[in-house]
């Protein structure tokens, strides 16, 4: 009695959630905590456990990430969409990199559509991940030590809440507090990088079956067999037991209106699929025609110069095919690049003026090597794109 009484006490801003607050003092699971403030609002919360929601409705928050530099904090924009009934927990993030705004449009318009009063389960979307990455229109995150620095946040999960730098510390917070134990199933939305364009393209593991269930329902237009990569989101959300899938939509910093209604129709399939929303299956890869492969092959600049492509995306080419010349600043030819292999042009690079080194073209194939098989081809960091 004496410790109920002490609770009661407590203050709204140190303790804004009652219930929260007997669970912590009593041993129990930890609930979602309100930290007192609001911004705009909406509550601010350090940690989200959607069973303590309301059924039946949608629920906005900001998610305190970590500290900045002067103390403040970096705040996470978080929509629920908790259902009527019990369900399975889907999760959709946009804004791991700061220049994609294709998905932020994409999964606002899926949550759009949601009504929770006739949902099963719930679907949490999270926006701005990144969220310093997002104002200053970079696709990774500035670090202000060192004389300023930045970091892929696509490269740092799950992270470590507790150490590392301040990208590092804000995954962890996010990965720990808000992410994992609200998710069954994760959906990660992204776009090519600046000057970089995508296909409607999803990396999958598909040798996992609840991956590959999920990837075949979006008609798109190519999807990669991929093992994924340590440090993405998708390696950490499938390392921690929740399927996954990568989305690619076209390019980076602006709204794609040809690309993203066909991620907020697959998005909805899987809602579908997992019964969180009832209806109709829309248009699947099988009616869209989707390239599916195993492999990638990357055609690098030799030479600075300006670039002219002589393929676009979704391209069939063959092994020798030319792909594109560069000229000099005298207009004179000084180089022309090939493909090695024969597949479907799936990334390019659209900067008419680039340095050696870049990543031009990329195709994908399906690879003849046995060890391909299941997850695909392996991929050096130096080409890995998500």
């Amino acid at each position: 009695m004496f410790l109920w009484k002490s609770i009661m006490k407590l203050p709204v801003r140190g303790c804004a959630a009652v219930a929260m607050c007997a669970a912590t003092l009593g041993g129990a699971q930890a609930a979602t905590v309100y930290t007192g403030d609001v911004i705009q609002g909406k509550r601010v919360i350090s940690q989200l456990d959607v069973a303590d929601l309301e059924p039946g409705k949608k629920h906005s928050f900001y998610f305190q990430g970590v500290q900045t530099g002067t103390g403040q904090y970096w705040y996470l924009p978080v929509v629920v969409a908790k259902g009527a009934l019990p369900g399975k927990r889907v999760l959709l993030v946009s804004g791991v990199h700061g220049d994609e705004l294709s998905p932020i449009d994409a999964v606002q318009r899926t949550m759009a559509q949601l009504d929770p009063a006739r949902m099963s389960g719930t679907v949490t979307a999270v926006y701005d991940v990144s969220r310093p990455a997002k104002e200053g229109g970079t696709r990774m995150w500035p670090v202000a030590q060192s004389g300023g620095f930045k970091i892929d946040l696509n490269r740092v999960w799950p992270g470590n809440e507790a150490g590392g730098n301040a990208p590092t510390r804000h995954a962890g917070l996010v990965f720990n507090r808000l992410f994992k134990p609200n998710a069954d199933i994760a959906l990660d939305y992204h776009t090519g990088s600046t000057g970089i364009e995508f296909t409607a393209f999803i990396f999958a593991k598909m040798s996992l079956p609840e991956v590959r269930a999920m990837a075949v329902l979006f008609p798109i237009e190519q999807i990669k067999s991929d093992p994924g990569y340590n440090g993405t989101l998708e390696t950490a959300f499938i390392k921690a037991g929740i399927p996954s899938l990568t989305i690619e939509i076209g390019a980076g910093r602006y709204f794609d209106r040809r690309m993203i209604p066909m991620f907020v129709e697959g998005t909805l399939n899987v809602l579908k699929h997992h019964r969180v929303i009832a209806g109709a299956m829309g248009r699947t890869s099988k009616e869209a025609g989707t390239f599916f492969g195993d492999a990638m092959h990357a055609v690098r600049a030799t030479e600075g110069g300006f670039l002219e492509l002589r393929v676009d995306l979704r391209d069939k080419v063959v092994a020798g095919q030319t792909v594109a010349i560069q000229r000099n600043s005298f207009g004179e030819v000084v180089r022309e690049y090939k493909t090695e292999s024969a597949g479907e042009v799936a990334i390019l690079h659209r900067d008419a003026m680039i340095e050696p080194g870049t990543r031009i073209v990329e195709i994908l194939y399906d690879s003849p090597d046995p060890k391909c098989d299941g997850d695909g081809c392996p991929v050096a960091e130096a080409d890995y794109v998500e």
